[in-house]
Parts: structure tokens; C-alpha cells; sequence
């Protein structure tokens, strides 16, 4: 939890467990929610606990297929739990949440509290209606009620931050639930931003990721069309932010004033996460994606000119209602073309209340997974070829914890260059810790992960470093049953076979 964010502790009531699904959005909501029941009382669970807390807490996510029956099933598992200890409590929130309202309680009397996107605030009150009343609370807002970086905070990392910019969406693809869920877009104050920055900075923070579901199109509400460009700028001022990364944004709100702002900014990474989705025209304009192919394409070569060392990545559908052949060959066209160097790749697959689960033409499973299966082995071959140009090369990695599963096994660390490949490199004789920055030249090249087999050319100490010793040895001080975990930063790795109606950022 941020400094400023912890609140005032009421005494342990317990400890607490929140389960992520879903995109970036949802786990900078988790945050705000451990934020929350920090500030209540309640002590974080022991990774592993499985469901051996006071209060569970699920975070869900509508886009992924089977969303539902996965939550229920988790449910289910949790019911005998709940039976053997009186006073567990367990709490569903997030985007499922607020599209299933009543019937999640219909169908798992056993829940205690559901809440929605808007008011994740509540959770805390809720909780304690729930045990008051002994009933179960259902509240859900159907607008925002307060901005969520306005909420405590417990984040996952000391050394690198999500910062929320804007809510919501003004779109309207077919494939997508998540305007419906979230609401309209709602921009935070510039002046909010950049004090939340700073503030992280000041804590040890050297990299901060903007978030927003569709990030570019900040300063819609006031009309500012370089609203963004010149948050880029700002962030670029402030001493101290060593990377700033941004997601998603979408290809209709993306000007040469953002791709002139990341080129002349030092600490905008070169990387990018550009939304495809379809490069068919015809597939484009079923989605209501407001862009076409030939659009597309120029925002690439622009961003490859102003920054020939960009790493840029994508979302792409495949299977959507009324894809032909023809339509996917100009998917491949566009993939050959652009040479992402990494794609999230995803099965189209229905989902109620989007106009496309209603659309004719939807195409026969088998199809739909022999399309998938040429695109991922054309973007494999090509993320390969790409990773292989960064042979020979003297990067800057900032050291990064829990993205290398065979680190100890091999003896090495990992960390994310400027352009957020993932580098796996020798450990030196030095001290290194997350959040420190190390030189390293790449001797190797794999698809999806670089490695620097020789010796670390120089290892700098950071203030990130300083934050996440000061945190961890806070933690190791503390009782057990505190734990503090440090996911991954910078992308994901590829889903493997991905299903989805459609993607929640961008």
C-alpha cells in the first residue's frame, strides 16, 4: 500500500485472499481493492492459501470464454470451506459481476457480497452489512462513483506501477462487452496524474505504465486531442521515472503528435501495443472498428520511422462471424507486413449481449482452429527473426522478479529491456535486485525471450532496488500470514489457445 494510502487500521479482523482475472484494468482494480481491506483490517492470506481466508474475494473478468462457468465452479469449491468456518466470507466483483448481478447469489446462495465496476469502495461496508445483516449484499452502481486511483492502494510491485488515466470505453465493437460493463469513458485531471506519479517516484517507483481501456483518446472530455501527447511530455519532466509505458491504444485516436511525444521523450519506452484485431476492411468494419487496413498500416511505418528500435505488438481475432478466406489471407498479409514482435492471438467465441454473438456467418470450430494455428506458427516464425536482430546488441535491462520460472534451476535473472523484451542473463558476482538496472549484450536469440550468456557488463543500483529491499525486509519482519507478492511487470507472455468475444483494453 502506498504511503499515503494506508488509512487508518482498525485492528486484524482477519485475513484476505483476491483472485485477478482479466486484462491490466482489473488487476490495478485488485490493488485498490487489497487497498481497501488493508485499510479495514485485514491481513493478506499466504500465497497458496487457496481459499484458507477470512475474506475471498474474486475479481472477475466477462471477455474470457467459459467466464462464468469458471466463477461458479470456483464458487462451488469454496462452499464446503465456508461451511466447515462460520464467519468466511467471500465477495464477487468486476465485470461479471456487474453483468450477472442477482444471479450470482441465485446461483451460489453462499456468497456474501457482490459488487460492480463502479463502486469497488464499497467493498469494506459491504462486507460488514453482510455479516451484520447476516444476508447477502448486492449493490451494484450504474455509474462511476469515485475515480479508482482516488482509493487506497496495496501495490504489487515497488519498483514499477500501474497508474489508471481514464474509466471506461466510448466504443462501440461488436465483439465487446466491456463499454457495457464499465460505462462510458471518464478522464482523470492531468494535474491528479502526474501527482500520483510523483508521489510513486518518490516511494522508489522507476517505471509507471498508463492505463486506460482505451488510453489514447484521453482529453475526449475536455476536447483536447493532445491531451495524451502532452501527458507523455509531462511525464517525461519528472526527475526520477526512468520508463514510462502505456496501454492499449486504439488505432483511430492514434495522431503523429503520440508518436512524435514518444520518440522526443527519453522516458517513453520505445514499445507499442496496437490493437489489430482483423485486417480485412470487410471484418474491420463488422467489428465497428472505426480504422481499415491501409490506416493501420501507416501508424506502423510512421512509429518504425520516428523509432526504428520500437518493439511492437498486437491483438488479433481470428474466427470472427463472416471471415472468409480471403478475409484472414489480408490478417496474414498485415501480420507479414507490420512484423509484430509478439501477438496475443485469440479464438473468436460468442458472447450475450454483443451484437456479433447474433451475427450469420459464424464459422465451424474446426475452421476457426486451423486459422488460429497458421497465424500463431507465421507470428512465431516472425517474432523469432525479430528477436534474432537483437543478437549483438548492449541493452539496459531493469532487473525484474518471478518472469524467469527456470532462473534458479539456470542460474540467472531476468529483466525487460527499453523495449520490453523479455532478457534472461548470467547472474553476476554483484549484488542485483529488482528494480536495479544492469548492461548486458544478447548472445541468443528464442522466440518469445532473449539471453545474455556472458558476464553483466555493470550493474546499477537504483532507488527502485532501495524500495524493493526496504519492502521486503518490512515483510520478513512482519508475523506470518503478511505476505508480499511481486507479479511480472511489462507484457504478458502469449496466450496459447485464447478464446475471446473480445479484448478488455484496446
Amino acid at each position: 500500500m502506498s504511503s499515503g494510502d494506508r488509512g487508518q487500521a482498525v485492528g486484524v479482523k482477519g485475513t484476505y485472499e483476491v483472485r485477478t482475472y482479466g486484462c491490466q484494468m482489473n488487476v490495478h482494480d485488485s490493488e485498490r481493492l487489497s487497498g481497501l481491506l488493508e485499510g479495514a483490517g485485514y491481513e493478506r492470506a499466504p500465497e497458496g492459501s487457496d481459499g484458507d481466508a477470512d475474506v475471498v474475494v474474486f475479481n472477475t473478468c466477462a471477455v474470457r470464454e467459459n467466464a462464468d462457468n469458471r466463477l461458479y465452479g470456483n464458487l462451488g469449491r469454496l462452499a464446503p470451506m465456508k461451511t466447515k468456518r462460520p464467519g468466511m466470507q467471500i465477495a464477487v466483483g468486476g465485470c461479471l459481476a456487474q453483468k450477472d448481478r442477482d444471479t450470482i447469489v441465485k446461483k451460489a446462495p453462499w456468497v456474501d457480497v457482490v459488487f460492480g465496476t463502479h463502486n469497488i469502495g464499497k467493498l469494506p461496508v459491504l462486507l460488514e452489512r453482510a455479516r451484520v445483516q447476516e444476508e447477502a449484499q448486492v449493490e451494484i452502481a450504474e455509474s462511476l462513483e469515485a475515480f479508482p486511483s482516488t482509493l487506497p492502494t496495496r501495490r504489487e510491485s515497488a519498483y514499477a506501477a500501474w497508474v489508471s488515466i481514464s474509466v471506461g470505453c466510448n466504443n462501440t465493437c461488436t465483439f465487446c462487452i466491456v463499454p457495457a460493463l464499465r460505462g462510458k469513458e471518464k478522464d482523470r485531471r492531468t494535474g491528479d496524474i502526474l501527482a500520483e506519479i510523483e508521489a510513486l517516484v518518490g516511494e522508489g517507483v522507476s517505471e509507471i505504465t498508463l492505463l486506460g481501456q482505451n488510453v489514447n483518446a484521453y482529453g475526449s472530455d475536455i476536447g483536447d486531442r493532445e491531451a495524451f501527447s502532452k501527458l507523455l511530455r509531462a511525464c517525461g519532466k519528472i526527475e526520477g521515472l526512468e520508463r514510462v509505458r502505456f496501454t492499449s491504444p486504439h488505432p483511430r485516436d492514434f495522431t503523429d503528435d503520440v508518436i512524435a511525444a514518444m520518440a522526443e521523450t527519453p522516458n517513453v519506452m520505445p514499445q507499442l501495443h496496437m490493437p489489430l484485431q482483423s485486417g480485412s476492411d470487410t471484418v474491420l468494419k463488422a467489428m465497428r472498428r472505426s480504422y481499415r487496413q491501409d490506416r493501420f498500416l501507416g501508424i506502423i511505418e510512421k512509429v518504425r520511422a520516428a523509432m526504428p528500435e520500437a518493439a511492437i505488438t498486437t491483438d488479433i481475432i481470428v474466427g470472427f462471424p463472416g471471415e472468409t478466406e480471403e478475409d484472414f489471407e489480408q490478417t496474414m498479409h498485415v501480420v507479414r507486413e507490420a512484423r509484430f514482435a509478439n501477438a496475443f492471438t485469440f479464438q473468436y467465441s460468442k458472447r450475450p449481449g454483443t451484437p456479433a454473438a447474433t451475427m450469420e456467418g459464424q464459422i465451424p470450430k474446426e475452421v476457426v482452429q486451423a486459422r488460429y494455428m497458421r497465424l500463431s506458427a507465421l507470428q512465431e516464425e516472425i517474432a523469432w527473426d525479430e528477436n534474432k536482430k537483437q543478437v549483438g546488441r548492449t541493452l539496459d535491462l531493469m532487473v525484474a522478479e518471478g518472469e524467469g520460472r527456470k532462473d534458479g534451476a539456470t542460474h540467472r535473472l531476468s529483466g525487460r529491456a527499453p523495449d520490453n523484451r523479455l532478457v534472461h542473463f548470467t547472474k553476476p558476482d554483484a549484488e542485483v535486485r529488482p528494480g536495479d538496472v544492469v548492461t548486458v549484450e544478447i548472445t541468443y536469440a528464442a522466440p518469445h525471450h532473449l539471453l545474455a550468456e556472458g558476464a553483466v557488463l555493470n550493474v546499477r543500483p537504483t532507488r527502485a532496488g532501495d524500495a524493493w529491499e526496504k519492502r521486503n525486509t518490512e515483510a520478513a519482519a512482519k508475523p506470518a500470514g503478511v505476505m508480499l507478492g511481486l507479479p511480472q511487470v511489462g507484457a504478458p507472455e502469449p496466450l496459447p489457445v485464447a478464446t475471446t468475444g473480445g479484448c478488455a483494453l484496446g
